[in-house]
Formats: structure tokens, C-alpha cells, sequence
């Protein structure tokens, strides 16, 4: 699918587009094309731009993980967009189907996080560490399947990989995230921590911006799609 149909939004300030599983927020050291790449190349093509296309990055997905990344289409705009997701007044909301249940059915789950860099992992605590960082979500449970479960968790800080790693605490899987405990990869290589509403003061219109975003409806997510909208 490419970038045009899964533009979410877009004015002269902003770009937020849809992600898939695999698709880089912007470049690593794999040198693989990014979202960011696709996202210049339409504007490029689109505006009939000449020479290099500005496009600023305020905030990152997991490669693993889908749904809504914002761009910067201007330095302005990406200048108020640091500002806004370095504090707490983004609202986000991401979507993750599990293995488990959780002992409740809704709850807020706040650890004490640290970053193992040669891993790329983090490891979520009740305890307090040398180097740890506070991280705090809500979840509710608001599907089920026969095997799996979809919960929504509202981010309340972002660290590295926070959702993955404080379910992982409490002995809930992420489908397909091998890394934090999955015993099954998914057959797109991908998670399904899925990025599916964000919300904040549009850093120019200053008028609240809410975006929603579905996720690529395979059988899985489709079934709880459905019970969702029932």
C-alpha cells in the first residue's frame, strides 16, 4: 500500500500517516528505505518539489509496531511538536492483542524501566534501580477471542519499548513479539501493537488535532474490529 492512501491527515504544517509492521520510523544503521523516505518521495511528486524535501521527525514507532506517526512538513511546526511530545499533553492511545489476561480487567500499571542497549530490550520493575526511569500506563481489556485478548492502553510516559516490557511484567504477550516472550513470530515479521489514536493542540492552528487510525485487517484484527464497533 503506499503512502497516498494511508495519509491520516495533512495541511501545509503536518503529514501523519498510517505505518505498517517492518516500515522505519526513519534510518538506522540497516540503511533500509523509510516511512520517512515514502513520505518525501509523495511530497516530492505531489508539490512537484525541487531539490531536497524538508521533513522534520518528532516522535518514533518500534519497526514492529504499525499505526500513526506524525511528520513536520515545516522547522516551525517541528519546533512545537518537540516541545509537545517532550511533555504530557499528547494524548496516545495503542491497541495490543495478548496471550493473557490480565488479574483485572482495567488498571494502570506503573514500573521503574531500564534500558539493556546491547539487546535493544528494556526490563520493567516493581523496584527502583540505579538508571531506571518511571514508566506509567492505563489498559482495559475491551475484546476477546478464543485465544487472545485486545487491550487498550493509554501511555502516560515514553520510554523504549514501554508497552512491550510492562505487560511483559505482569505476563502478558505482545502476538508476534518474540523479543518480550511471544512463542510465535507473526508471519509479517511484525508485533501487533498497533498506534491507533492521537490527540494534541495542532502546534500552528492551535485547535486540538485527534487522528484514529485502523490497523491492516488481518482475520485477527478484523474479529476484534467487529466486537469493538458492536
Amino acid at each position: 500500500m503506499g503512502v497516498k492512501e494511508r495519509i491520516l491527515y495533512e495541511d501545509n504544517h503536518l503529514i501523519i500517516v498510517n505505518k505498517l509492521c517492518g516500515e522505519l520510523v526513519q534510518g538506522d544503521e540497516t540503511g533500509d528505505e523509510t516511512l520517512a523516505d515514502k513520505v518525501k518521495e509523495y511530497l516530492r511528486v505531489t508539490y512537484h518539489k525541487a531539490g531536497n524535501v524538508y521533513l522534520g521527525i518528532p516522535h518514533r514507532l518500534d519497526r514492529p509496531t504499525s499505526g500513526i506517526v506524525v511528520y513536520a512538513k515545516t522547522e516551525k511546526a517541528l519546533v512545537r511538536l518537540n516541545e509537545l511530545f517532550r511533555g504530557s499533553s499528547v494524548k496516545k492511545i495503542y491497541w495490543a492483542i495478548v496471550d493473557n489476561l490480565p488479574s483485572q480487567m482495567e488498571g494502570t500499571l506503573i514500573h521503574h524501566m531500564v534500558r539493556d542497549t546491547k539487546q535493544n530490550k528494556s526490563i520493567a520493575t516493581s523496584i527502583e534501580r540505579a538508571g531506571s526511569k518511571v514508566a506509567k500506563l492505563d489498559y482495559k481489556v475491551v475484546a476477546s477471542s478464543k485465544s487472545y485478548h485486545l487491550l487498550e492502553i493509554e501511555l502516560h510516559t515514553g520510554r523504549h519499548h514501554q508497552i512491550r516490557a510492562q505487560l511483559a511484567a505482569i505476563g502478558l504477550h505482545i502476538k508476534g513479539d518474540l523479543k518480550y516472550g511471544s512463542p510465535r513470530s507473526n508471519p509479517d515479521g511484525g508485533i501487533c501493537l498497533h498506534a491507533r489514536l492521537i490527540s494534541f493542540v495542532h502546534p500552528v492552528k492551535k485547535e486540538v488535532l485527534t487522528v484514529v487510525a485502523d490497523p491492516d485487517l488481518d482475520n485477527l484484527w478484523s474479529a476484534f474490529m467487529e466486537q469493538v464497533r458492536q
